[in-house]
């Protein structure tokens, strides 16, 4: 791309092309040993699980307690901690001062391709004062006897088994366990302590594992702020300037100020709120007394709890009169002081049950499933996807020649799942599967790869990096067909569109109800109250927002904490900000769809004129990918990718801020070009209904009525013979001059006429 520069007003233009055909990161099919493709031929696959992974074996151990332990410290003190070896691995229970009667109740997994040794060691020790460790006894294990265990088996109860020094003699004290072999599927395979992860410290354990979470419930709360009564300002003499400020957790919005002391508002305000539902309302009444200075009027509180709920589209609640009680004693909770405030305020407030409270980007949304599980409908279906592998992972990590320490994350609907860390590998191998319930086919999945880097104690502002994601629109998927696919992992960085690894899924989609889901394609996406009450247009970015950190900062206080910048990316976020890349690529995206008219209308017209083209059209056999060459990120300038991915402008140099304007004015000049082509088509269709030229109204009118009278009184099939062969005469009567409606259409006005 060529792109202007700084230097003056002659080169404000840009030349725009349309990138080739990148012929890398292709979707790659492939056929994994899973077990849907090899023994699965019809039947209720529903009933099947794990059919979708590869079938991987640990060895489990789950450390309970122990008992009668001897004190071996002069101390007195116990601190006892059980470790285990297999081979080279080993792991390690936790030990405190707080642990001292020997209770674990931890479970250790080994993964068994990985073992190279039949014999498993435990031992229990215990540290003295002087941070020794002495050995109190151990108990081995054969792993040929081991029992093997397939759920739906029952768990294995722990066992005492008494334990044994280095001789093979009983010494005093027991210890209480159960070892198994299993598989993924095993239920204790998510909160188990993996052999690639138990040097990980305590702290950082929880970042490791794989976990199921669920995005909390959102509401919309509408408030109406109607009126307010007796307002007295601090100055007796003064009017006051009123305005009411309403705070629900970090969100504020503010009416527009009135002069009066019966001041009329009747503005709606629209807020997110979130189970379980104990956040506070604040309603302040302010004085605008100077310029960037307000002063408080009354205050009042109300729980969210309280507010009452409406479904669908049932009437609002009545509104309900506020005392409003100074500063001081609303802080202080003033209903029990009293002292009164006399000023009141009307407002009414409404929890909204019939919306779908928007938190994705609406042409990738997961979900369009109201706030109230009671207006939910049935599913439709089931999605099974099998995470299975990656290949050809970049090191993300500089240290140690370059590693990678990776996880997954997937989203559908309100269901998030997290797979387990996979440490210092370039080719992970999960093998995890999960199931979501279908609503609507015309929902996208979305698997994204993160490097962890919080394994290591690293600070708390430490952020995992973006290896990829994955978006997968379920109505591009046939139903009970198995998709096994190597994605690409594309990320876009300042340098450019990088490929840092490709992910191996494996989709299944099971259709459980044929009749709603086709008549799914004929109802709206969203509920019906978004069309009934729609949400105004200004507040719905807004609104995005905060229900985006509402749902990320739940997500990140949980146990097992997915971390802000993983939410944020699943959730794109800077979806709605402005980039000339994206620009750009909907220039491309409105002139390929027009070329498409155009070739249509091409066609039609060699049809009529005698031509006879081929035409062949392929159907995709595989679901569609993220498409670099589409996304023109990987033909971007640099520059063009660091105002993309760099927010902060006022650091950037005067002369790159001029030639960024420069540019954008250009880009901006084609989309106006476009867009006004557009219009004008549709305003001259506009203008013969319009009147705005009465002649050609008049000519279109008189036309109407002969063509009606004609088509009256001619036979149907008389009149389709015509117009087909008038469409279908041969070249020599036609001429190079259009035709006459299409002159007409092209003489008829358009607003352009009125622009400066």
């Amino acid at each position: 791309m060529h792109f202007a520069k700084a230097a003056g007003p002659a080169t404000s233009g840009m030349h725009m092309e349309i990138p080739k055909t990148n012929p890398e990161s292709p979707l790659v099919e492939n056929s994994p040993p899973i077990a849907a493709r090899r023994r699965y031929r019809g039947g209720d696959k529903k009933l099947s699980t794990y059919d979708l992974v590869e079938q991987m074996h640990y060895l489990y151990v789950n450390v309970v307690r122990a008992k009668n332990l001897p004190v071996m410290d002069v101390s007195g003190s116990l601190n006892p901690f059980v470790e285990m070896k297999l081979g080279n691995y080993k792991g390690v229970t936790k030990d405190s001062e707080q642990n001292q009667k020997g209770v674990w109740k931890q479970i250790f997994a080994f993964s068994k391709e990985r073992l190279q040794s039949n014999l498993l060691e435990v031992t229990v020790k215990i540290k003295n004062s002087g941070e020794d460790e002495l050995i109190v006894g151990r108990v081995l294990f054969d792993l040929s006897e081991v029992a093997i265990r397939v759920p739906p088996d029952r768990p294995l109860a722990p066992k005492w088994y008494k334990l044994e020094d280095n001789k093979r003699v009983k010494t005093k004290g027991e210890i209480r366990l159960a070892v198994w072999m299993g598989t993924q599927a095993d239920e204790s395979f998510p909160e188990a302590w993996h052999s690639d992860a138990h040097s990980t410290g305590q702290s950082n354990l929880s970042t490791t594992r794989s976990k199921v979470y669920f995005s909390p419930k959102l509401y919309y709360l509408r408030v109406n702020v109607l009126e307010a009564q007796d307002l007295v300002a601090s100055d007796k003499g003064r009017t006051p300037d009123a305005s009411v400020r309403i705070q629900l957790g970090n969100q504020v919005r503010v009416t527009r100020p009135k002069r009066t002391r019966n001041p009329i508002w009747k503005e709606e305000l629209i807020y997110v709120a979130s189970e379980p539902l104990e956040d506070l309302i604040i309603v302040s009444v302010e004085d605008g007394v100077g310029a960037g200075k307000d002063e408080i009027l009354g205050m009042a509180h109300i729980q969210v709890s309280d507010v009452p709920s409406r479904h669908e589209t049932s009437k609002l609640p009545d509104p309900r009169w506020l005392d409003l009680q100074k500063p001081a004693l609303a802080e202080e909770g003033g209903e029990t002081k009293k002292e009164k405030f006399s000023s009141k305020i009307l407002v009414g407030f409404c929890l909204e049950q019939g919306y779908h409270v928007l938190d994705e980007s609406t042409s990738m949304s997961s979900d369009f499933q109201q706030s109230s599980n009671h207006l939910r409908k049935s599913n439709i279906g089931i999605l099974d996807l099998g995470i299975l592998s990656a290949r050809n992972l970049l090191p993300m990590k500089s240290k140690d020649d370059g590693t990678t320490d990776a996880y997954c994350v997937a989203k559908y609907g309100n269901k998030w799942v997290r797979t387990r860390t996979l440490l210092d590998t370039l080719t992970p191998r999960w093998n995890e599967q999960y199931t979501w319930e279908v609503y609507d086919p015309c929902t996208v999945i979305k698997v994204g790869v993160f490097d962890n880097s919080h394994i290591d104690g690293s600070k708390d502002d430490a952020k995992d990096q973006r290896i990829g994601r994955v978006r997968i629109r379920l109505s591009t998927l046939k139903t009970d067909r198995i998709y096994t696919h190597y994605y690409p992992l594309l990320v876009l960085t300042p340098s450019g569109l990088k490929k840092l690894g490709e992910l191996q899924l494996a989709l299944r989609f099971t259709c459980t109800a044929w009749v709603n889901m086709v008549t799914q394609y004929g109802k709206p996406l969203f509920p019906k109250m978004h069309y009934v009450q729609p949400i105004p247009v200004k507040y719905i970015d807004w609104l995005r927002h905060h229900a985006q950190q509402i749902v990320a900062a739940r997500l990140g206080g949980s146990g097992a904490p997915l971390r802000c910048e993983t939410v944020e990316y699943m959730l794109d976020v800077d979806s709605h900000m402005w980039s000339l890349r994206r620009g750009k690529v909907s220039f491309f995206r409105l002139m390929s769809f027009l070329s498409g008219v155009t070739a249509c209308c091409k066609l039609i017209n060699d049809i009529s004129t005698w031509r006879n083209p081929v035409t062949t059209i392929i159907a995709p056999g595989h679901p569609p990918q993220m498409d670099a060459p589409l996304s023109l990120a990987d033909a971007a300038h640099p520059d063009e990718l660091d105002e993309e991915l760099y927010t902060d402008p006022t650091s950037i140099p005067e002369e790159i801020l001029r030639m960024r304007y420069d540019r954008l004015r250009s880009v901006a000049g084609r989309f106006q070009a476009v867009i006004e082509d557009l219009a004008s088509l549709g305003e001259r269709a506009q203008a013969i209904l319009s009147w705005n030229d009465p002649r050609a109204t008049a000519i279109f009118t008189i036309f109407t009525l002969i063509w009606a009278v004609f088509i009256y009184v001619t036979p149907l099939q008389v009149v389709a013979v015509l117009v087909g062969l008038y469409f279908l005469r041969h070249p020599w009567f036609r001429g190079k001059i259009p035709d006459v409606p299409a002159n007409f259409f092209k003489r008829l006005p358009s607003e352009s006429d009125g622009l400066p």
